[in-house]
């Protein structure tokens, strides 16, 4: 078994401390106000978590994740008793157009589906050992990133490495999208959810460092999967300071776990934290968070087809968040 209390910074690159304009005034309102934040250097996964190293953790641990254990109906009132079965959110293309606003459209939940298989339940890791693990749900994030002694990242950590030093850019790599047409991330071409034109050459995710790193090193900071965080999700304060004000915040934190509950599902008390990173389903006409500011929240209890994760480890373990 691992010893967590000297973990590895074998296939991690160091980020040093700095500051930086966190958010974007550019896309969704959730990004906004651009303010100045303050991080400590960390070393943070050059890439997400693979199927290959998961599977370690699962043989040294015997850990089950979420989607493999049949959720209790007691903890979801009105839960009909057909339901009681594993199983995670697989994402399945539509035949033509829909209405975007409804995500119900193109997402199932599919009964034995979890990381062992990531496309349904008579799929396999077979050609996929070096793709991202993906079905995870938060608390499984948190148990890898607890047995390899590290940590998963705040969102203001997260988004500085994903920037990779370039100052108030759109894109980890500019400001366009796909300049003189290179994709440079593994995100949806086509008219989503029906017509992926896979110009990348990937359907669904993609191995990682499959496309060039940020200017850190690090690989598939933007689309492939969408990445866990450690932040409970909250819109940014009313009162936040914007870039250019005084009294930079260090470190700073999401919001607090009533926070971050869905107001629009007030019978569903289920936490969620911040994804960031967006993913292979991300597509111009759609769900443009390929992007260091995009965030979205998910439940904690929640696992799908395009969630993975990464973890870091803090200079100052002095400073790990709670």
């Amino acid at each position: 078994m691992r010893d967590a209390s000297t973990p590895s910074t074998e296939n991690m690159r160091h980020i040093p401390g700095g500051v930086f304009a966190m958010g974007s005034e550019r896309f969704y309102p959730e990004e906004r106000p651009v303010r100045q934040v303050r991080v400590d250097s960390f070393w943070t996964d050059e890439t997400p978590v693979t199927n290959r190293a998961f599977a370690e953790f699962v043989k040294a641990t015997g850990h089950r994740t979420l989607a493999e254990i049949a959720p209790d109906p007691a903890d979801y009132p009105g839960m009909p008793a057909e339901f009681a079965q594993p199983g995670s959110l697989l994402f399945m293309p539509t035949s033509g157009p829909v209405d975007l606003r409804d995500f119900r459209e193109w997402w199932q939940f599919s009964f034995g589906t979890d990381w062992r298989h990531p496309h349904g339940p008579d799929s396999s890791l077979d050609g996929l050992w070096d793709h991202p693990v993906v079905h995870i749900a938060y608390k499984d994030a948190q148990a890898y990133a607890d047995w390899a002694g590290k940590a998963l990242p705040t969102e203001a950590e997260w988004e500085y490495a994903a920037r990779g030093g370039l100052a108030g850019m759109e894109y980890a790599w500019g400001e366009e999208l796909a300049p003189e047409g290179s994709v440079l991330a593994n995100y949806w071409q086509g008219q989503f959810p029906y017509q992926n034109l896979m110009a990348d050459g990937y359907l669904r995710t993609s191995p990682v460092g499959a496309y060039p790193p940020n200017d850190y090193g690090l690989f598939d900071m933007i689309g492939n999967v969408w990445e866990w965080t450690a932040d409970w999700y909250a819109l940014p304060k009313a009162g936040q300071k914007p870039a250019g004000a005084c009294c930079v915040p260090s470190n700073p934190r999401g919001g607090t776990e009533r926070e971050s509950l869905d107001p629009c599902a007030p019978h569903v008390p289920i936490g969620r934290k911040v994804l960031k990173g967006g993913s292979h389903l991300c597509a111009p006409n759609y769900c443009q968070r390929y992007r260091p500011a995009a965030r979205h929240p998910q439940p904690v209890d929640s696992s799908t087809s395009h969630i993975g994760f990464r973890c870091i480890i803090r200079d100052n373990k002095e400073d790990m968040p709670s």
